[in-house]
């Protein structure tokens, strides 16, 4: 039997201008953050908190979480090369980003922005700006579609992916000498990614449920991080590593995220509003 599929054959580059290239991925990095600032920006402003706020917190963000994603790929992921070739780590612009270094990083710089700019609790701050994270993570993994990368194991779904432009799937493709269609998995990443947005500004907006601080936070980690450590058993090894481990490294740095969300939701009735 013959099952349909998708061929997925984007170029990643989306303009072309002399030796200078757009890339998708890179402009959905952009557009993230973009989009991310103007909805915090317009909440900072609608509740009445100084406009420099959203400014400082653009900054605190964006230097984060790119050098916290750069740093947990080459950590987490590919140690044994940057550990020898520690020059190639400033090299973003060749790829490999982790987002789980990027949440780590970002959790540790908002601690430090919480304190000395806003004065409360960075729980407060994150309650806030979940919406505008769930957005950023939706552009991101839309890039990693569009550079046909991260995606999972094959199937005969209907909406499985032909990824023709990768590596990874040409050799598939060589050893079962089959069109083989895989999961996209980016787009299943994208979906939990709008619930997590969906949830959260339902929370706070409708259930006005910010008064318990960490509440939204909570529940959002566990839509994040629950979900990717389900997806991560559909897909492809991203390291030599991986494969044959029974939790892939992905999984192992969700747990504890996981568990900060049960923690936050337990607690959040007791949290004050200021440290």
């Amino acid at each position: 039997m013959t099952f349909a599929s998708i061929v997925w054959d984007v170029d990643p580059v989306l303009v072309h201008l002399g030796s200078l290239e757009i890339r998708w991925y890179g402009l959905m990095w952009g557009l993230g953050f973009i989009l991310a600032y103007e909805m915090v920006s317009r909440l900072f402003k609608k509740e009445g908190y100084p406009e420099n706020w959203a400014d400082k917190l653009f900054v605190y963000c964006i230097v984060s979480s790119v050098i916290g994603a750069r740093l947990g790929h080459c950590l987490f992921y590919e140690w044994d090369y940057y550990g020898a070739h520690p020059a190639e780590i400033l090299k973003i612009w060749k790829g490999g980003l982790a987002s789980h270094g990027g949440v780590f990083a970002l959790i540790l710089a908002l601690i430090w922005y919480s304190k000395t700019v806003t004065k409360k609790s960075v729980w407060w701050l994150f309650d806030r700006m979940i919406p505008a994270v769930a957005v950023v993570c939706m552009c991101i993994r839309f890039g990693n579609l569009m550079n046909s990368e991260i995606f999972g194991y094959p199937t005969t779904l209907p909406w499985g992916f032909e990824f023709v432009r990768s590596r990874e799937w040409q050799e598939l493709y060589n050893q079962n000498g089959v069109a083989q269609a895989c999961h996209p998995t980016q787009i299943y990443e994208m979906l939990y990614c709008l619930v997590a947005l969906v949830v959260s500004w339902f929370m706070y907006h409708k259930l006005h449920l910010g008064k318990r601080i960490g509440l939204t936070t909570g529940v959002s980690l566990l839509i994040f991080f629950g979900a990717r450590f389900g997806l991560e058993f559909m897909k492809n090894p991203q390291v030599a590593e991986e494969v044959g481990m029974t939790l892939n490294i992905g999984q192992w740095l969700s747990v504890p995220l996981i568990l900060l969300g049960i923690y936050l939701i337990a607690t959040s009735g007791k949290r004050k509003e200021a440290f």
